[in-house]
């Protein structure tokens, strides 16, 4: 049971819709490792102990959603890059880097799939514009949810926030979602009549402007609310495509 390297990519570019999702650096492949490849790891962020375990799985190809190389990078290659490198190289491994496309996508998104973890129904409303398109997700109860609720099934199907501050209405019916670092689009959500945000990362105006807008900021963790997407794809690969794939969990306190 095996695939073509290059046609597995292309697999996954066509199915996240990567080429409409202008980023913040080079997305699907990055390094070119193993032509054939019939074991896949997938994770949140490159790393070398994600590459050192990729080996140790004999995996042939790497897809993760932080890859390695970003635009504010500088392009040296230091001694922190080369050892990534060099495990990846030492074992013919490929890297390929799913980013904002990944938190987007209707189906096996960040967003969409947090909404729907929380019992939420997805909306096709327009939120959190990053380099012009939207990546967050609005998701709206059928029935009202209490904010104690609300921070219950966060806490229960995402983890223990970093931070929660609950300034909202105690009913609540429309939920902005923006995985990693979402805080910025606080004032937006409130404006789409939205009661509460979550988001994954924290930023000091968030209290003030919580407790000013009447909204809930809900602080999941960066790392934590990027987990859904490179699962589905794991999910995603094993059933559609000739490959083993598996999610390798490094969890960060970020």
């Amino acid at each position: 049971m095996s695939e073509s390297r290059d046609e597995l990519v292309g697999f996954l570019d066509a199915t996240l819709s990567v080429a409409a999702y202008p980023d913040y650096g080079p997305m699907g492949l990055q390094v070119f490792g193993a032509e054939t490849v019939d074991r896949v790891v997938t994770a949140v962020s490159s790393s070398r102990a994600l590459f050192e375990r990729a080996a140790e799985l004999q995996a042939q190809l790497v897809v993760v959603h932080h890859g390695l190389f970003w635009d504010r990078d500088s392009r040296v290659i230091d001694d922190l890059l080369r050892e990534r490198l060099r495990v990846l190289f030492d074992h013919h491994i490929s890297l390929a880097a799913y980013h904002l496309s990944l938190d987007a996508h209707p189906e096996y998104g960040n967003n969409t799939l947090i909404v729907r973890a929380l019992g939420l129904e997805p909306q096709s409303d327009a939120f959190a514009l990053a380099n012009d398109r939207p990546i967050g997700r609005i998701g709206t109860a059928v029935a009202p949810v209490s904010a104690a609720d609300l921070l219950q099934r966060v806490g229960e199907l995402i983890g223990a926030p970093h931070a929660a501050f609950m300034h909202g209405p105690n009913e609540i019916r429309r939920v902005a979602v923006c995985s990693g670092g979402g805080p910025g689009y606080l004032r937006e959500a409130a404006s789409l009549g939205c009661e509460a945000l979550i988001t994954g990362d924290m930023s000091e105006p968030s209290e003030m402007l919580s407790r000013e807008l009447g909204i809930h900021f809900i602080a999941a963790g960066h790392y934590a609310t990027e987990v859904f997407g490179v699962r589905a794809l794991a999910e995603l690969l094993n059933r559609e495509r000739d490959v083993e794939a598996g999610f390798v969990d490094l969890p960060t306190r970020a």
